[in-house]
C-alpha cells in the first residue's frame, strides 16, 4: 500500500512538473481548445452508447486524451446547460431554467464572469465560431454570446449547404413540445461547404497563428447532431436499414413511477415519441443520428489532425464535451429534457498533453467543473463564485474514487442526483414524485426503487443533498426571431 500511495504522490508531482514546464518552455500558458457538440449522445466509440455507430477520429483522439464515462450536464436542456457551465454556476442559482431565459437579462446571471471573459480579462486572447452560448433575440440583435469573446467568427457556407434532397418527417399536428422539426436528409452540398466543417476549418485556420505571443482560448460549436438532421448522403449510406438497430424501450416504463398519491406521475409516452412511433419512423431517426453523429466526427478529424501537425500540438489543452445527451426512444422520448440517464449523461474527454493519454475514468463530474479545472491548469486564480470543482486531481489519477454526487435540473425544483451507481430524481416542480435508480443492475432505469424500504436509507441521503434554496426562475426573452434580424 506504501508503495501505491508513493507511486501516485510521484505521478501527481511528475504532472505538477510538466504542467509547470511546458509553460516555462514557451514563455507562456497553456492554450485552450473548447469544443461544444450540440445534443450529443453517447452513442460515440469511447464511451460504448452503441457499438453501432462509427466514430474514428474521436476513438483516435480517446488515445490520446481521458475519457470520463460518467460526466454529467447542468441541465438537460441546452439554454441552462451552457449558460451552467458557461458561468460555472447551477441553475437554481441563476434562474436560468429555460432556453427562454437569457442569462443576461437574469438578475443572478447577469454580472457574472463567464469562462471566455475570465480567460480573456487575465491575458488569454479568445475567440470563437459556432454555436457555445444559447441564441436570444434582443432590441440590438442577436446575441450569440460574441460579448465574451476578443473575437466572435461566423464563416460563410454556401447557399443550399444545409438543404435537403429526399425525406422529411412532419411532426404530429397537436406537437406542442417545442425544439425544432423532426426532419432528416442528404444536404445539396458536399462536406466541404456544409456550416460544421465550414466552422471546424476555421478553427484549424487559426492554429496557424501567433496571436501576438498571448495564449488562446479557442471555442468551436458544432451543430450536428442537433435536429435537423441534414447531413451529406454517405453518412446516410455508411447505415443501411437492415442492419439498423434501434434504441430500446419499454411500453409500461413510466408505470412504477407515482405522485406520493399514487396516482401516475407521467399521462404516457412523449408526444414526440407518440408521433414517430405514429409514423412508424424509429428506424429512420435513429439511423438519421447515426449518420449525424459520423458526420461530426469527420468534421472534428480534420481539426484534430491539423491541431497534432501545428506548432500548438503539445501546449494546449482539449476539452470535448456535450451539453446534454438525447434520447432516441428510450424512456419512450425523442430529443431531450427529462431527468433520466439518457439526457443528463453526457460524452467528455480532455487532453493535457503528455499527461492524459489513453486513460479512463468513472469518476463522476459535472460540465460546471470544466470552469476551476481549467483554471488550476492554466494557471488562473480560482474564481470563488464557482459552484463547481476542479477534477485536476482525477486526471493525474483517473482510476481514483471521485464520486460525490453531482446535480442536474430541469425546470424549477425539479432534480436528479447521481453518484455513478444510484440516481435519484425529485420532481419538487411538480407533485414531488421520486425516482431512484441502480445502475449497477438497472442500467436503462427500468425499476424505480424510490418506493422500496430496502433503499430508504439511500434516497434519504440523496434527498438530503436536494438545493435548500431555489431562485425564481428569470424573465422569459420577449424578443421573437422576426423582431431582429441584425446581430449585435
Amino acid at each position: 500500500m506504501k508503495k501505491i500511495l508513493l507511486n501516485l504522490f510521484l505521478i501527481g508531482g511528475l504532472i505538477a512538473l510538466y504542467l509547470e514546464g511546458t509553460a516555462k518552455e514557451s514563455n507562456e500558458k497553456l492554450n485552450v481548445l473548447f469544443i461544444a457538440i450540440d445534443d450529443l449522445n453517447d452513442w460515440i466509440g469511447p464511451m460504448g452508447g452503441n457499438p453501432q455507430v462509427k466514430t474514428p477520429h474521436l476513438d483516435r483522439f480517446a488515445k490520446k486524451s481521458i475519457v470520463m464515462s460518467k460526466a454529467y450536464c447542468g441541465s438537460t436542456v441546452c439554454g441552462p446547460s451552457r449558460s451552467a457551465l458557461l458561468t460555472g454556476k447551477y441553475c437554481h442559482n441563476t434562474g436560468v431554467y429555460g432556453n427562454e431565459t437569457n442569462l443576461k437579462m437574469a438578475p443572478k446571471a447577469k454580472d457574472l464572469e463567464t469562462l471566455p471573459e475570465y480567460f480573456g480579462n487575465r491575458g488569454y486572447h479568445t475567440l470563437s465560431a459556432g454555436k457555445i452560448f444559447h441564441k436570444h433575440q434582443t432590441a440590438e440583435g442577436l446575441d450569440e454570446g460574441q460579448w465574451a469573446f476578443h473575437e466572435f467568427a461566423k464563416p460563410k457556407t454556401e447557399p443550399g449547404s444545409g438543404g435537403m434532397l429526399w425525406k422529411k418527417m412532419a411532426v404530429h399536428p397537436d406537437h406542442k413540445y417545442g425544439g425544432s422539426p423532426l426532419q432528416w436528409g442528404a444536404t445539396k452540398a458536399p462536406l466541404e461547404k456544409t456550416k460544421d466543417y465550414v466552422n471546424a476549418k476555421w478553427a484549424a485556420d487559426q492554429l496557424e497563428r501567433d496571436f501576438d505571443g498571448k495564449p488562446f482560448f479557442m471555442a468551436l460549436g458544432i451543430s450536428r447532431p442537433h435536429l435537423p438532421f441534414f447531413v451529406p448522403q454517405k453518412y446516410f449510406d455508411m447505415y443501411p436499414e437492415e442492419n439498423v438497430k434501434i434504441a430500446p424501450f419499454k411500453l409500461d416504463d413510466y408505470d412504477d413511477i407515482l405522485n406520493p398519491d399514487g396516482k401516475p406521475a407521467f399521462k404516457g409516452p412523449n408526444v414526440t415519441w407518440m408521433a414517430v412511433e405514429k409514423s412508424n419512423a424509429h428506424l429512420a431517426l435513429n439511423r438519421a443520428y447515426m449518420a449525424s453523429v459520423t458526420y461530426a466526427d469527420d468534421c472534428l478529424g480534420m481539426l484534430f489532425e491539423v491541431l497534432a501537425n501545428s506548432q500548438y500540438a503539445d501546449n494546449t489543452i482539449v476539452m470535448l464535451w456535450g451539453d446534454h445527451g438525447w434520447y432516441l426512444g428510450e424512456k419512450l422520448k425523442y430529443r431531450k429534457t427529462g431527468l433520466w440517464e439518457e439526457a443528463a449523461r453526457v460524452p467528455f474527454m480532455v487532453r493535457v498533453p503528455g499527461v492524459s493519454e489513453g486513460a479512463k475514468s468513472d469518476g463522476v463530474i459535472n460540465l460546471l467543473d470544466m470552469y476551476p479545472t481549467l483554471l488550476e491548469l492554466c494557471g488562473l486564480p480560482a474564481n470563488p463564485k464557482n459552484d463547481g470543482r476542479s477534477f485536476v486531481k482525477l486526471i493525474e489519477n483517473p482510476q481514483m474514487k471521485w464520486n460525490e454526487p453531482t446535480l442536474t435540473t430541469i425546470g424549477f425544483k425539479n432534480h436528479s442526483l447521481t453518484d455513478g451507481r444510484y440516481r435519484y430524481i425529485w420532481y419538487g416542480g411538480g407533485k414531488g414524485a421520486e425516482e431512484l435508480y441502480d445502475h449497477e443492475s438497472d442500467p436503462m432505469e427500468y425499476k424505480n426503487l424510490a418506493n422500496n424500504p430496502e433503499f430508504a436509507k439511500i434516497k434519504a441521503h440523496f434527498k438530503s443533498l436536494l438545493p435548500k434554496n431555489n431562485e425564481e426562475r428569470g424573465p422569459n426573452n420577449k424578443f421573437k426571431k422576426k423582431s431582429s434580424k441584425k446581430s449585435l
